[in-house]
C-alpha cells in the first residue's frame, strides 16, 4: 500500500544504478557521495558473545518456548538428549551435525538464543537483545537484520499455553534418575531448576 504522507524510499538497486551512472561519466566523487548518503557502510565493532545453560533457559522461559520469528513452539534443550539417549534410532543425532545422519527435530525444535540485532552488526550481547528462535531459523538469519529479510519479532509465548515439555522433562527426570549420570542433561536440569524457581 502507498501512503502518501510516507517518506519516498529508493529501492537499493537504484541507488547503485546512480553510482554506476555517475562512475560511466567518470565522476568518482559523486559515486561516493551518493553511496555515503543514500547506502553507507557502517563498521560495526563485535561485541563478545556470552551465556550460560542458565541464561538462556531464563530467555526460554520468558518466551514461553515460542520461536519470537515464527511464532512455532520449541522444546527444551535437555528434551533432545534424552531423546537422543533413550531412542537412538528413532531420533539419530550425528557427532559433527550431519544432516544426512541426523534428525530434522534437531533443528526445527530445538531453541537456541538469536540477537535481534547481530553481534556482528553492532547488537549487544545482554539479555534486551536476546530472542528464543530455532537453530533452523538461527542459521537462516544469520547476520542479517529483520527488515532486510523481511521478518518481524513476534510477541512471546504464555507458559500456561506451552511450557516446552520442561514439566514432561522433570517427570522423566524422576521416572529415569540414571538421565542425571549424564552431563549435558544434569546441566540443563539444573539450570532450569534454578530459573523455575525465580518465576
Amino acid at each position: 500500500m502507498n501512503n502518501s504522507n510516507s517518506p519516498t524510499v529508493t529501492h537499493k538497486g537504484e541507488i547503485i544504478k546512480e553510482v554506476l551512472q555517475h562512475l560511466l561519466s567518470g565522476d568518482k566523487a559523486t559515486c561516493s557521495q551518493i553511496a555515503k548518503e543514500k547506502y553507507p557502510f557502517s563498521v560495526a565493532i563485535a561485541d563478545k558473545r556470552n551465556y550460560t545453560p542458565s541464561q538462556m533457559t531464563k530467555v526460554f522461559l520468558r518466551d514461553g518456548f515460542i520461536d519470537r520469528y515464527s511464532n512455532d513452539k520449541l522444546l527444551f534443550p535437555g528434551i533432545f538428549r534424552v531423546l537422543q539417549l533413550e531412542l537412538p534410532n528413532v531420533f539419530p543425532a550425528h557427532s559433527n551435525w550431519k544432516m544426512t545422519e541426523t534428525h530434522i527435530v534437531y533443528w526445527e525444535l530445538f531453541p537456541t538464543i538469536d540477537h535481534v540485532i547481530p553481534i556482528a552488526r553492532g547488537g549487544k550481547d545482554s539479555e534486551d537483545n536476546w530472542v528464543t528462535t530455532s537453530m533452523k531459523r538461527n542459521s537462516a538469519k544469520a547476520n542479517w537484520l529483520l527488515d532486510e529479510i523481511g521478518w518481524e519479532l513476534r510477541s512471546p509465548g504464555n507458559l500456561n499455553d506451552w511450557d516446552g515439555l520442561i514439566n514432561i522433562f522433570l517427570d522423566l527426570i524422576k521416572v529415569y534418575p540414571e538421565l542425571q549420570k549424564n552431563k549435558y542433561i544434569d546441566t540443563w536440569h539444573k539450570a532450569l531448576l534454578r530459573e523455575i524457581t525465580v518465576l
